[in-house]
């Protein structure tokens, strides 16, 4: 027999209040009311004060309406038929296409345990030589994308997306642009990777509700993949809107505000997304890209602040490149040593010649003379510009390395490169007979 509540006590923005019992959090619960029937989820518990949040919104929701409370979480099927599909922040089916008939699992369960996770050892290759060289991506890795509006970083995670080796490419758009969402689907269909992503995505036109259920439906859905051996890459952008979206529903929850507003489990809640990252041992990887805007170009907001701290580095996307300076993966380590005997010489030796070249670049603005060094450093920063850092360059890391390597010798003596000599005589260009 179902039982219904109907002591409906307020009603504010998406969020209705009502007085029941034996209920759980984040349980799901079903409103009924004039207009039919609406999902809701248990968002607070204050005794017999249950808060939920209503995914179509409150519109046309009165005190007079019964809540019936399903007691389980959110769930979604689950099943390989979600390849090739794209869903909404529900987990409905945005393609024109029917629901997928599948067993479902739960979103929201916790991180796997460490003990349980292998020390992450292999790269992800990209193509992209400013993320290949000198900040590599691994799989299990969590990393942001720092950028502001304005900058491609959809554009860079599409690209990640259809050169990565990853067997499942798992796609979370939270408050996405409707052409944005158009570019990804249309980036994934040409370049015909679409038979092996899935992608959630909620528009900026969707209820805010939806917008914070797309990490949770992205991960879960991910982590089953891997726990069946399947490499999987989790795209997900833009995370500062998932943030703006808590910081909504605590603002109507008339919540005591933190920094800047966002309510103060910022960290916790970010954390518990970014931590389902995992390498399983004796099974697949979960690997975390995450973009995260910058209003102002702050560093110091609360989002990629807090994401700073959770993640294991990130990348700076500045005038369309990936900054060298500041951007940092802090598992590189751990795959450039097993790539090529030079890797870790380029990496090194490139980065410091570049920031040589930025101080002639001062001296020059500043209207001092330019030495021969100096002009040679200025060379080579351009060439370095167009031919390694510019986000168009498409190439593996070995054609990548041999690049760096023959606009050194462009530049530069052997001698003058700070790069051992071990290393220079195995693979310094051979001048043509």
């Amino acid at each position: 027999m179902r039982k219904y509540f109907d002591d409906i006590t307020r009603i504010a923005g998406n969020v209705v209040t009502v007085k029941a019992g034996g209920v759980g959090y984040d349980d799901l619960a079903v409103l009924t009311s004039d207009r039919g029937e609406s999902l809701a989820q248990v968002i607070r518990l204050d005794d017999r004060e249950v808060s939920l949040q209503v995914f179509a919104g409150t519109q046309g929701v009165s005190n007079n309406d019964r809540v019936r409370f399903l007691h389980k979480p959110m769930q979604v099927p689950f099943s390989d038929a979600l390849l090739g599909r794209v869903f909404d922040g529900s987990g409905r089916p945005r393609d024109g296409r029917g629901p997928v008939d599948a067993p479902p699992i739960d979103l929201g369960t916790p991180a796997i345990n460490p003990v349980k996770r292998r020390m992450p050892d292999k790269m992800v290759h990209t193509g992209i030589p400013m993320i290949d060289i000198f900040n590599s991506l691994v799989e299990s890795q969590k990393l942001p994308i720092f950028s502001v509006a304005g900058e491609p970083y959809n554009e860079l995670l599409a690209r990640v997306g259809l050169q990565a080796n990853a067997d499942i490419i798992i796609l979370g758009g939270m408050g996405l642009r409707h052409d944005d969402y158009l570019k990804f689907r249309d980036a994934f269909e040409q370049g015909g990777v679409l038979g092996r992503a899935i992608m959630f995505v909620h528009t900026a036109a969707d209820p805010v509700v939806e917008c914070l259920l797309v990490p949770d439906l992205c991960l879960a859905v991910g982590e089953q993949f891997a726990l069946q051996g399947k490499t999987v890459l989790v795209l997900l952008t833009d995370m500062t809107a998932f943030a703006d979206a808590l910081k909504e529903i605590a603002i109507v929850m008339e919540q005591i505000p933190s920094n800047r507003g966002y309510p103060g489990d910022l960290y916790t809640q970010l954390a518990r997304r970014y931590e389902k990252a995992v390498d399983f041992d004796g099974s697949g990887s979960m690997t975390v890209l995450a973009c995260v805007t910058m209003p102002g170009d702050d560093v110091t907001h609360p989002v990629p602040d807090n994401t700073g701290y959770i993640t294991e580095g990130q990348f700076y996307l500045r005038n369309g490149r990936i900054e060298p300076f500041g951007s940092l993966s802090r598992l590189k380590q751990q795959v450039n040593g097993k790539t090529r005997d030079d890797h870790r010489a380029i990496m090194d030796g490139c980065i410091q010649l570049y920031a040589l070249c930025r101080e002639s670049r001062e001296k020059r603005d500043m209207g001092f003379e330019m030495s021969e060094w100096d002009k040679r450093l200025l060379t080579y920063g351009t060439l370095f510009e167009e031919k390694i850092m510019d986000l168009s360059v498409n190439i593996p890391l070995f054609e990548a390395l041999d690049r760096c390597w023959a606009i050194l010798a462009e530049c530069f003596e052997p001698a003058e490169t700070g790069i051992r000599r071990a290393i220079i005589e195995e693979h310094w260009p051979k001048p043509l007979t």
